[in-house]
């Protein structure tokens, strides 16, 4: 089993672009519609920028309409950590990744079968390794999923 932690800020903020550190590390948003992923409709999984912890899988990824990436369900559940965010006026569930302590996004419980959840991630915040990497990037567990695409 992986080990996976977060650096210190120094090195993250060497290590990352400074909308990919706002995102992670000071609770920023991406703008919808202009951000990496959220039209990306490629097979592979989305890790934690920060730790590379593996968060979600394109297989569970849809198109919600709202302009970010937006998954069904965690691909690790004990890798995405929740809380109370009452931040902007609103009341909302933040999702944080557990060993980074990334903030990835919100989830919104307006999402399709088989979940009813909307998991709404910023860009930033995710690594996305499509699936003919995963073998050499370290996360070959994970190829099984994808077939002849892993």
């Amino acid at each position: 089993m992986k080990s996976y932690k977060r650096p210190d800020d120094d090195e993250l903020r060497r290590r990352l672009t400074p909308e990919q550190f706002r995102a992670a590390r000071e609770d920023g948003t991406d703008p919808p519609f202009r951000n990496e992923y959220w039209d990306n409709h490629e097979a592979g999984i989305y890790v934690d920028v920060v730790s590379g912890e593996p968060l979600f899988s394109s297989l569970d990824k849809y198109e919600s309409g709202s302009g970010w990436p937006s998954f069904t369900r965690p691909l690790e559940p004990d890798n995405i950590a929740t809380r109370s965010d009452e931040s902007h006026g609103m009341r909302r569930t933040e999702a944080r990744s557990k060993h980074g302590d990334s903030h990835l996004g919100h989830v919104f419980p307006d999402g399709p079968a088989p979940t009813g959840l909307r998991y709404c991630m910023n860009s930033s915040s995710l690594r996305f390794i499509p699936a003919d990497r995963l073998e050499e990037e370290g996360y070959g567990e994970y190829a099984r999923l994808f077939g002849d695409r892993g």
